[in-house]
């Protein structure tokens, strides 16, 4: 990966990831590996290789011994059941809520509990703290909405005090949609675009806040480097699309027509609150903070990060 991010120069040896299996994870611990990093990996559980510590973040203490811990300069969590794993029951919206909160106030009080405590600990959370907001702006100023995905991630941030009061440098990282190869968004509509079988969900004029998966690697190891982030931080593109502008552009990709829409009552009956909260609400999100700091982006718009990973 292209070190274009500005001031990813070098990282903080020893890094604490949680997370590391899913996709972003994933892409995370190989860029890591490249740069010669090394990395404490935890996983749920016992710990099955070199360089993973087993915990479990829904018991106190979450770790039997932190020891490993010490002297790591920074964490990054992405922990949290998939948000589009299953229809949202009341028992999956219990679980999706626990492994995103229980397991960053482990952590934030595992780290807070060392000797000699991280100086960051980047935490995910999401754009969907905005709620839906029409055609208005959001950066990282704006108030939280309303909604379940809303009230998750109010709570997923604050699960992070300790670390906070323990003095650690906490960053909040409010991720957009993620477009890349592998797990997430795109594996899951491609190949319906591939058959000329995509199109708009909905009137297609709710916003999308997304960001390519090398730009969302380059800003999470950016935040980790920059002391001049702290809190919330929208790791989004520049330049946030309508979802018609985004089937239309994704149709382009791959040569394919988007011209089947999915009437938002239909979606409702198939996916229930999962079709209002997360592909029919409007969220504009813009990356004010990033660019502030001097981050940049390598896929700003939409059709070039689509080209890159078609």
């Amino acid at each position: 990966m292209n070190e274009y991010g500005s001031g990813v120069v070098e990282l903080p040896k020893k890094i604490v990831l949680s997370g590391a299996s899913g996709g972003l994870g994933t892409a995370i611990r190989a860029e890591l590996a490249l740069r010669g990093m090394p990395i404490l990996q935890l996983v749920r559980g016992v710990a099955s290789a070199e360089g993973q510590v087993g915990w479990d973040p829904g018991r106190w203490p979450a770790l039997e011994n932190p020891e490993p811990f010490e002297g790591c300069a920074a964490a990054i969590h992405l922990s949290g059941a998939n948000l589009a794993g299953r229809r949202w029951t009341e028992d999956y919206r219990r679980a999706m809520v626990a492994s995103r909160v229980d397991s960053t106030r482990a952590l934030a009080k595992t780290l807070a509990g060392l000797r000699t405590p991280p100086r960051v600990l980047v935490v995910s959370s999401a754009v969907g703290i905005y709620g839906d907001r029409g055609n208005l702006l959001a950066d990282e100023s704006s108030e939280p909405g309303d909604g379940f995905l809303a009230a998750m991630c109010r709570l997923w941030e604050e699960a992070a005090q300790p670390a906070v009061d323990a003095g650690i440098r906490v960053v909040h990282a409010r991720f957009g949609v993620v477009l890349g190869r592998g797990p997430g968004a795109l594996q899951k509509i491609l190949p319906l675009f591939r058959l000329g079988l995509g199109g708009r969900l909905g009137s297609g004029r709710q916003w999308m806040s997304w960001i390519s998966l090398e730009d969302t690697v380059a800003a999470v190891l950016f935040a980790v480097k920059n002391d001049s982030l702290g809190g919330p931080v929208n790791v989004t593109a520049p330049t946030p699309v309508t979802n018609a502008e985004f089937t239309q552009a994704l149709g382009r990709a791959v040569h394919r027509p988007a011209i089947l829409p999915a009437p938002a009552f239909v979606l409702r009956i198939v996916l229930g609150q999962m079709a209002d909260e997360a592909l029919l609400t409007s969220t504009r999100a813009v990356p004010k903070r990033l660019l502030e700091a001097g981050f940049t982006f390598k896929h700003p718009v939409v059709e070039e990060a689509l080209a890159a990973i078609r």
